[in-house]
């Protein structure tokens, strides 16, 4: 092979690497999954249409994630910790909302789940047919993602939004007062 023909063999090799490398990247790059792309009838969404909270600048939070706080302290604190800390019993979860795929956290919550190894002893129960969570699971969610973010303080949300219309109608749906 000739001196030539080795370095643009060479060169098409690193430029195919550096393609490679760079749609590597892309592929791997995170998605945004705390900012609120949209609005919709007092829920907050980001760009691929998952559940998120709006903090203002005042500090006024969204309903869903007022909402969320009071049912996370009334469902889940219990075991998980105040705030989504996590305690000796089970772990935190204010990072899971941030971490995990939405759709993967409404599977454990609504299915549980349980891992048991050499490991670990996790154990997380359903929670599918508990009216108190299921008609409320995007509010914890957003809540959990918010307090994941670091955006969302420790304590009870001083300032809040009204409750939409929307989200009375759907809430008393879910609770089976229509």
């Amino acid at each position: 092979m000739t001196s030539r023909t080795h370095a643009v063999s060479m060169i098409l090799t690193v430029l195919t690497l550096l393609a490679g490398a760079a749609g590597a990247e892309e592929a791997q790059a995170p998605v945004d999954n705390i900012t609120a792309a949209r609005e919709e009838d007092g829920r907050y969404y980001t760009a691929d249409d998952v559940p998120t909270f709006k903090i203002a600048e005042d500090g006024t939070v969204d309903w869903l994630t007022y909402s969320g706080f009071r049912r996370y302290h009334a469902e889940c604190h219990v075991c998980h910790g105040p705030e989504g800390e996590g305690s000796s019993y089970a772990p935190a979860l204010k990072k899971s909302a941030i971490d995990l795929d939405y759709y993967a956290f409404v599977d454990v919550v609504t299915n549980g789940r349980k891992r048991v190894n050499v490991a670990e002893n996790s154990v997380m129960p359903a929670f599918g047919e508990n009216p108190n969570v299921m008609c409320y699971l995007d509010d914890i969610y957003v809540y959990l993602k918010a307090r994941g973010s670091g955006e969302l303080p420790r304590g009870r949300p001083a300032k809040k939004e009204a409750k939409s219309d929307a989200i009375r109608d759907a809430e008393s749906s879910c609770l089976g007062h229509n």
